[in-house]
């Protein structure tokens, strides 16, 4: 049987032959059939969990102190592997160029600029943490891709809202920035609103019903004013929810449903009767494609 590859990087015409070091490389790397390869991805997820670990732990400041210097050598070592890891993945696939910018490249790309980073930049090697989203190689180790098809669901779903997220965000940027800058006027700097940036601060951490407490209103009006963003908050936070809900089941429903539901090409509003043949809401005939 063969073996699937990624339709874009496959280096067995690169390489020339199926067993050349190119092509050898790339099913080591790659691919998980192969107890080699199986035995790569385990290798690479405990190195990168490893790398995670050093790093965080490092920033504890007694753990710092007494074993700073071999956490350190320990993270050089492991950024030196993957950095040779990165070049092998660009040596072995048919096109370096678009592995490098594909997903995948670019997160193993930003795995090892970090510790390099930190030699002109103290303490940058803090952001290698990102290679915890390497990890989601782990899919491919214990045979769980089927779970992607959920992923692209989700994705699917983000897609379809994200003009109704859009016009949300707006509204809700818009209201902030009016009630920071009434705010602003009402208290003023006495109760530390010493600015309509900070007035626009307070509105945020009052609506999202988180509550600092490092800014409050003292009068009586902003305290009102208060009262109505903290209510607004808790119907405001459901919205964006509701939303991502429905579209997230109406995604499940048109993938479920071999016939999906019709979109109308004439008001463009989808009809879920698999049987209807005009559209409810303007009663032009539904010939488009399902949606």
């Amino acid at each position: 049987m063969p073996t699937k590859t990624n339709p874009y990087m496959n280096p067995l015409n690169a390489a020339g032959s199926p067993g050349s070091a190119r092509a050898k490389t790339y099913r080591i790397i790659f691919l998980h059939d192969t107890p080699l390869g199986k035995a790569f991805d385990v290798a690479l997820i405990v190195a990168i969990l490893l790398s995670v670990a050093a790093v965080m732990v490092e920033s504890v400041q007694t753990i710092e102190v007494s074993y700073g210097r071999l956490l350190r050598a320990l993270e050089w070592l492991l950024t030196v592997l993957f950095t040779v890891e990165y070049v092998l993945r660009l040596w072995s696939v048919a096109s370096p160029s678009r592995y490098a910018w594909s997903f995948f490249g670019v997160v193993d790309l930003l795995a090892v600029l970090p510790t390099y980073l930190s030699l002109l930049v103290p303490g940058g090697q803090v952001l290698a943490v990102i290679r915890i989203l390497r990890v989601i190689r782990v899919f491919r180790v214990l045979k769980l891709a089927q779970f992607v098809g959920e992923a692209n669901l989700l994705g699917a779903a983000l897609r379809a809202a994200r003009y109704k997220i859009t016009v949300f965000l707006i509204s809700v940027v818009s209201i902030v920035v009016i009630v920071g800058s009434m705010m602003y006027l009402i208290e003023g700097s006495a109760a530390g609103f010493t600015s309509i940036p900070m007035g626009v601060y307070w509105s945020i951490v009052t609506l999202t019903t988180v509550g600092y407490g490092d800014i409050a209103p003292l009068t009586p009006f902003g305290q009102a004013l208060a009262s109505m963003v903290m209510i607004l908050g808790y119907g405001i936070i459901a919205v964006p929810t509701g939303i991502f809900t429905a579209e997230l089941a109406h995604q499940a429903r048109t993938r479920g449903i071999p016939g999906a539901t019709h979109v109308c090409l004439h008001c463009n509003r989808r009809e879920e009767d698999q049987e209807a043949l005009f559209c409810r809401y303007c009663g032009t005939e539904l010939t488009g494609s399902p949606g």
